[in-house]
């Protein structure tokens, strides 16, 4: 790669968008690439570096799924044993999904339990304190009836299965089984661990006019950890996606989980309502995407003020990593992401389909409103058009700068999919699915990956 050009554009894109900085690495043939632009911290100019430690979100998940199948490649757990095999004490309201729901089903988020775990203090029992919380969760949607992804409970789950079996918590479960057989020195899953002279600080974007504001939260709470607490460099990001390359493999030769695990990985799969916003398919704890034809394994993670993206091409032995301190902004990592793989010669990311005006709808299909806890969605029709509401809570509204009540246009793509053009130039242009009719009427609003049921 030509990394001076690469950089300077890097450079560009993050001034036009208002992000500090972003560490980049590139896996191509065995051979890693990794460079850094922008500051760490914008108040003390502070240089990121490629030692420098940003906070991954949901990128953990695939961390954590990877460690759950090295138990099932020693024959400890099993994908599609019920959870109540090994937390027989395991209940949520539903007495049919207390029963039946499997590993499985939290991997590839088809579980449909709601998040409702309470608000446990953080100690080292969480996750077992966690689960003790959800006798009385209700369904989103029947087990196994649509994907809908789970921000923190599916994977504390897991993580609670994983210590019953292991006897340690997650935590040095995943240091033993992953970080120090990887050779990693700089990932944790601790935020006391990281080492705070190569932290990234968080930012928030708030205006494209004025520099961005740090994040008023270091980290998220320890209910996210098997969700969303790993810290890392792109560098170590890439020690990941290199077992998924080489068939189980580290870099150092060492053996993490068997060539069948990999494959059940990216190859168990269940179909995403909405195909366009990151892929058509969601595997066991990895995004599965089609560019123009190649088959490509991902998954993105943000924190309140980090992002984090990770892009595996196996077809054409890549993969990228890119972790940024303020995001996420989608049409920056396209560009960025375009531009590398262009110079590699490899397939680049597909644009987001046109609306289709010739279109007739019956509209009344897909009117009303699907919420869940702290989302609501009203989708209304006028004038032959419809368009969606999206109702804020007044303190997430007030800590983003934004009203309670933002409404966008919707411009149908298909009979179930829609393109839904920014408010405002802080976002991006994304699509929704409004899909499952039952009784002449749309059951669920599918966007950003998360699932809302109709409820009026």
């Amino acid at each position: 790669m030509d990394v001076p050009r690469i950089k300077a554009r890097v450079s560009e894109l993050l001034a036009e968008y208002r992000i500090p900085s972003a560490a980049i690495g590139v896996l191509h043939d065995g051979r890693i690439t990794d460079f850094a632009v922008g500051v760490k911290e914008l108040s003390t100019r502070a240089p990121a570096t490629t030692d420098t430690i940003y906070q991954c979100g949901s990128l953990t998940k695939t961390w954590t799924a990877l460690a759950f199948m090295q138990l099932v490649d020693e024959g400890k757990a099993a994908l599609d044993e019920p959870v109540r095999t090994y937390l027989p004490k395991f209940r949520v309201a539903d007495p049919e999904v207390s029963a039946h729901v499997t590993p499985r089903h939290l991997l590839n988020h088809t579980n449909g339990i709601e998040e409702d775990f309470g608000a446990p203090r953080e100690d080292d029992d969480i996750y077992e304190r966690m689960v003790a919380n959800l006798a009385h969760a209700p369904q989103v949607h029947p087990l196994g009836r649509t994907h809908g992804y789970s921000a923190a409970l599916g994977y504390a789950i897991l993580a609670r299965i994983m210590e019953v079996i292991d006897g340690k918590g997650w935590d040095d479960i995943m240091k033993d089984r992953l970080f120090d057989p990887l050779g990693l020195t700089a990932t944790s899953s601790r935020p006391e661990d990281v080492d705070q002279d190569r932290a990234a600080t968080g930012h928030l974007v708030l205006s494209l006019d004025e520099d961005p504001v740090v994040s008023p939260v270091s980290h998220l709470p320890r209910t996210f950890g098997p969700s969303g607490l790993i810290n890392s460099t792109a560098r170590e990001v890439l020690a990941l996606a290199h077992v998924f390359l080489n068939e189980g493999k580290a870099r150092n030769g060492t053996r993490i989980v068997s060539a069948d695990a990999v494959r059940e990985m990216m190859e168990s799969r269940v179909p995403i309502p909405d195909p366009y916003t990151f892929g058509p398919q969601w595997a066991l704890g990895l995004i599965v995407c089609d560019w123009h034809g190649e088959t490509v394994y991902a998954h993105d993670g943000s924190t309140i003020g980090q992002n984090a993206r990770l892009r595996i091409l196996p077809d054409s032995g890549i993969a990228v990593a890119m972790l940024t301190n303020a995001g996420p902004r989608d049409t920056f990592y396209r560009r960025v992401f375009n531009d590398i793989l262009a110079e590699l010669g490899a397939s680049t990311i597909p644009d987001l389909p046109k609306p289709d005006p010739t279109r007739n709808l019956d509209l009344s299909r897909y009117t009303g409103v699907y919420e869940r806890p702290g989302a609501r969605y009203e989708v209304t029709a006028e004038g032959g058009e419809l368009s969606l509401t999206f109702v804020m809570n007044s303190m997430e509204a007030q800590f983003l700068g934004k009203p309670e009540r933002i409404t966008y246009e919707l411009l149908p793509i298909s009979e179930t999919h829609f393109l839904m053009p920014p408010s405002d130039p802080l976002e991006d242009p994304q699509t929704i699915a409004i899909y499952d009719f039952q009784d002449g009427v749309a059951q669920f609003l599918h966007t950003n990956c998360r699932v809302n049921p109709r409820t009026g």
